[in-house]
């Protein structure tokens, strides 16, 4: 169940200048990443700071309270960073093996066919780039690979743009969904079963909009039935690991499909081109690519499924219960357990033993030059630090925000403003909070609550609510200013960003409206 906050204080209408100052910590930190372009590491403690003054200032809080609420927030942050650090760092680990470049190289060679190209770099290999990797990694490494093969700057990053973007919740090792865990409460397997089914719908539209941005209606046509079985493959897959607990490992799964039905895709329409080029390419190279991988699936299973195992690892837990608080305006949270944290069978200690292992095989195989553990090190810790500080102060704002009753504001102000509607608006909360933060798995530490407080006022599914949340999240993220200007850089189009944002939104658009409409039909079977 999900931890209680309660509100004991009058159930009148909130009013509006109570409504604006709950909502001014989300509105600087979108001023500042969007108008003044900060990064998530400066706007950050910026929103932080604007919400700890107007607890104190306005909603009852005392200093107590505030220190209380950021113990629970280092709990949350805890949870989400160990997962992204031992995410980023098993990309490094392979990445500096030399096989990420290995995969780039072998896929383009399957097919002469420039839309089946685009549909096996741009979606497939990019969602299996997102599935290990994320933080833009899927377009950085893809984008170059299809200005190399002749399509434009500008199509080369919107191309694996929209493919990778269905696997960004259970991306990155499934740190946006653990994020939506760790910020509403609700166990992953009571919100795994919408969230894919939403994104499994909206992977089928990205591949065929990959098509349309390759080669326009006509790529369209011509790939109508190869993008179809390959996008049932790569839903299908990422669904029945999400609902069977495997989440982390669910969008690895799902490009790892894509790949291998793209892979007797492009030797169905080219047999006699496939065939030489299965020749050149050396299988034994590409499972040695793939074996940091293999070992992260095979750890991942043997920790889930053999029990004696995963008992062994869940002896240690991270267990802290806080006492009942109150705000002065009689605002309660209940007392209760924080996150808790299980830290040798944690999805981030996973991820650490996969890194240790696949390090351990591309050494063995004499993969890596002089000094290449410590420039894993040094790249992750460079890398992954700004994004770490953004997190913490987005993950402490939204606690001071639901311990003082803002959130609960913001959520009573929209359950009056839009009733039955709110729903539909649902994804588009998402994705504003991926634009504006730079990434769902922040949009969701920030919105989740949110939502969850005005499902539960509206008395609508929390669930369903939270998977238009991160969908609309994972959809929207793409177009994370941060995001393009990387993507960019990668393909000489500096310069160029407002042309590529301009651009996406006519893909994106329609994509979380589909979210909005899915969210709608799906309420509306549960209801009758």
């Amino acid at each position: 169940m999900p931890h209680a906050i309660i509100a004991i204080a009058s159930e009148t209408k909130p009013m509006l200048i109570d409504w604006f100052l709950a909502l001014l910590p989300i509105l600087v930190i979108i001023l500042l990443m969007v108008g003044f372009r900060w990064g998530a590491a400066k706007a950050g403690p910026a929103g932080w700071f604007v919400a700890v003054l107007v607890a104190l200032l306005h909603f009852g809080a005392d200093i107590d309270l505030v220190a209380l609420s950021q113990v629970k927030a280092l709990l949350l942050t805890s949870d989400v960073l160990l997962i992204i650090w031992s995410a980023f760092l098993l990309y490094r680990v392979a990445d500096e093996a030399g096989a990420i470049q290995i995969l780039s190289h072998a896929i383009p060679g399957l097919t002469r066919d420039r839309g089946l190209q685009a549909l096996l770099i741009g979606w497939a290999f990019a969602s299996f780039l997102q599935g290990v990797g994320g933080f833009g990694v899927p377009t950085a490494v893809t984008a170059p690979l299809l200005v190399g093969l002749g399509f434009s700057p500008l199509a080369a990053v919107l191309i694996p743009s929209i493919g990778h973007s269905w696997s960004v919740t259970f991306g990155s090792l499934a740190t946006s969904f653990q994020a939506l865990i760790a910020s509403s409460g609700y166990a992953g397997e009571i919100l795994a079963p919408p969230t894919a089914a939403f994104l499994a719908i909206a992977c089928l539209i990205c591949g065929y909009q990959v098509a349309h941005i390759s080669g326009g209606w006509g790529a369209v046509r011509r790939l109508f039935w190869p993008i179809l079985v390959l996008g049932i493959a790569m839903g299908i897959a990422q669904f029945s690991l999400s609902t069977h607990g495997l989440w982390n490992i669910a969008a690895l799964g799902g490009g790892s499909a894509g790949l291998a039905v793209g892979f007797l895709v492009a030797r169905f329409r080219g047999r006699q081109a496939a065939e030489q080029n299965t020749a050149r390419t050396k299988g034994r190279i590409l499972l040695l690519a793939l074996s940091g991988y293999i070992a992260l699936v095979v750890i991942t299973l043997a920790i889930q499924f053999i029990p004696p195992l995963r008992s062994a690892l869940g002896f240690f837990v991270i267990r802290v219960h806080f006492p009942a608080i109150s705000t002065s305006l009689g605002y309660t949270t209940p007392a209760g357990y924080g996150r808790e944290i299980p830290l040798f069978r944690h999805a981030g200690a996973i991820l650490a033993y996969s890194s240790l292992v696949a390090y351990l095989l591309y050494s063995r195989a004499g993969l890596y030059a002089p000094g290449a553990g410590l420039r894993v090190l040094k790249t992750t810790i460079r890398r992954m630090l700004p994004s770490s500080l953004g997190i913490a102060a987005m993950v402490s704002m939204a606690v001071v925000m639901t311990h003082t009753g803002m959130t609960e504001t913001l959520a009573r102000g929209l359950s009056e403003g839009m009733g039955s509607l709110f729903p539909a608006i649902s994804p588009w909360i998402g994705g504003l909070g991926a634009f504006m933060t730079g990434s769902n798995t922040n949009s969701n530490v920030v919105f989740a609550n949110l939502q969850l407080r005005t499902a539960e006022l509206l008395g609508f599914s929390v669930p369903i609510i939270l998977a238009a949340q991160t969908a609309g999240g994972a959809l929207g993220s793409i177009i994370a200013p941060t995001k393009i200007i990387v993507a960019a850089s990668t393909t000489g189009a500096a310069g160029k960003e407002g042309s590529i944002l301009r651009n996406l939104l006519v893909y994106i658009f329609p994509l979380i409206g589909l979210v909005s409409i899915l969210t709608l039909l799906a309420l509306w079977i549960i209801s009758s």
